[in-house]
């Protein structure tokens, strides 16, 4: 029997429809998130001229020990929403990467939104 083979994953595929009408500038730039089975990771990207702004990955590690991981996510928004306070970015545009927008998606932007960004 015939199998089709897939060659993206389902989250790669809601990834692209997301992507479609999301974009960053340097006035209000995306902020994307990677969610992986350890951490989770933050950077602001402008899109027009396809530079990441500001990330929190060095740091992930020393704020994801002794915590849970739901708790580090929000740490991991606050400082990102620090960066881009020194930055003098004030708006930026989410771009949950074709994760569900709960738990800790979700305290990322919780995050975000306690530091001062408006998403």
């Amino acid at each position: 029997m015939y199998h089709v083979i897939l060659r993206k994953t389902k989250r790669e595929r809601r990834k692209l429809g997301i992507r479609k009408n999301l974009s960053g500038t340097t006035e209000k730039p995306r902020v994307s998130v990677f969610r992986s089975n350890k951490y989770i990771y933050a950077q602001l990207i402008d899109d027009t001229k396809g530079v990441t702004l500001a990330d929190v990955s060095k740091e992930t590690k020393e704020i994801h020990k002794g915590k849970p991981k739901t708790a580090a996510a929000l740490e991991v928004g606050k400082l990102l929403a620090e960066k881009a306070k020194k930055l003098k970015v004030k708006t930026a545009v989410f771009d949950r990467n074709g994760y569900k927008f709960h738990g800790r998606v979700k305290n990322v932007v919780d995050g975000l939104r306690e530091g001062g960004l408006s998403i």
